[in-house]
């Protein structure tokens, strides 16, 4: 099955999907490789579009993120999705003894990588960033992704168990989300920033230009 097909099976038919990925070969590099790298370049890529060359407009007012923040941006925001999906991974299958599952830490990142794939192609509505709360709902969608597919994946795992299983790793990658957030705030630039930034200078410039006037 290539990519475009098994996104659009776990997308449309998740059920049917997780029995064929749990009885399929792969370790993590494979994974990677042929999944999780290449989409999570959507929501990555697209941010970059969005901020930097789109721009974001509100009120007659529009505002790029300079190019090279843009570009940092996008690097660290991918390569961190990459690392949450390994430690939501590793959270998975800590967890699965606690309610029942039986620990498996390829079942774990098949989990943790298929779940994703809905925040993934999500990220494509940050291409224009009035519609990036789309893409949030869109992620939404992977709770639903990662309850169906522990019972499945982290075996002997009762289904009244997955629901709290599910919440638990649920908080945890909202956790995640929220410090990948944090760290891709502080690498771009606000209209705010820029606007104290500049009153900054002005202030100095107009002492600077008193003082030279005294002399």
């Amino acid at each position: 099955m290539n990519l475009v097909e098994r996104v659009q099976a776990i997308l449309l038919k998740p059920k049917a999907t997780w029995p064929e990925i749990d009885s399929e070969p792969a370790d993590a590099a494979s994974l990677y490789k042929n999944y999780v790298m290449i989409l999570a370049l959507i929501p990555a890529v697209a941010s970059f579009i969005g901020l930097s060359l789109i721009g974001i407009g509100a009120f007659g007012v529009s505002f790029r993120v300079p190019l090279a923040s843009g570009l940092a941006n996008m690097i660290v925001g991918y390569v961190l999705s990459l690392v949450m999906v390994f430690v939501l991974a590793l959270i998975i299958d800590a967890m699965a003894p606690t309610f029942e599952g039986t620990k498996s830490q390829i079942g774990a990142l098949k989990l943790s990588a298929y779940a994703s794939t809905a925040a993934f192609v999500g990220g494509v509505f940050s291409l224009l960033p009035s519609l990036s709360v789309l893409g949030a709902l869109a992620a939404l969608y992977g709770v639903y992704l990662l309850y169906t597919g522990l019972p499945v994946l982290m075996k002997k795992c009762p289904p009244d168990k997955a629901v709290a299983y599910t919440a638990v790793v649920v908080v945890c990658a909202i956790v995640g989300g929220v410090v990948i957030a944090w760290v891709l705030a502080l690498l771009t630039p606000s209209p705010m920033r820029l606007g104290a930034v500049s009153a900054a200078e002005a202030v100095v410039a107009v002492v600077q230009q008193g003082a030279s006037l005294k002399t």
